[in-house]
C-alpha cells in the first residue's frame, strides 16, 4: 500500500483538487447530490452517485477500493457524510471536498451557477 494515502486527512480543499485534476492525477470525483443539483450546476469530472443511492449502487466504486476518491455536494455537509462512510466500507483513501460545489465556484470557477 502507498504510504502517502494511509493518513490522507479527510477535508481536502478545491484549490488542491483542482490542481489534481489540471495534473492529471488518477482519482474519482465523487458528487453525491441529488439529480436535479447536478442537473442545476456539475464538475464536469465529476461522477453522479446520488447520497441516498450510494448503498445500491456501492459496487460502481469497487475500482476505486484502493484509489483516491474525492466527495462533494452543495457544501460540504453530506459529502463529509458519504466520505466518512465510505471510509467505514474501506474505502481508506476517500476525502471531502470541503465547502461543495459552492466554495469551487466561489474560489476555482466563478462561471458556474450559485444556488
Amino acid at each position: 500500500m502507498n504510504k502517502s494515502f494511509s493518513t490522507l486527512p479527510v477535508e481536502i480543499d478545491c484549490g488542491t483538487v483542482k490542481t489534481m485534476l489540471e495534473q492529471e492525477e488518477e482519482f474519482l470525483l465523487l458528487d453525491c447530490r441529488t439529480h436535479d443539483e447536478y442537473n442545476t450546476v456539475h464538475l464536469e469530472a465529476a461522477k453522479l452517485i446520488p447520497m441516498e443511492e450510494l448503498p445500491k449502487r456501492i459496487s460502481e466504486l469497487t475500482p476505486y477500493q484502493d484509489r483516491r476518491i474525492v466527495v462533494h455536494c452543495h457544501l460540504g455537509g453530506r459529502s463529509l457524510q458519504v466520505t466518512e462512510w465510505l471510509r467505514s466500507q474501506g474505502f481508506t483513501k476517500t476525502q471531502n471536498m470541503s465547502g461543495g460545489i459552492d466554495a469551487w465556484a466561489r474560489e476555482v470557477d466563478s462561471s458556474l451557477s450559485r444556488y
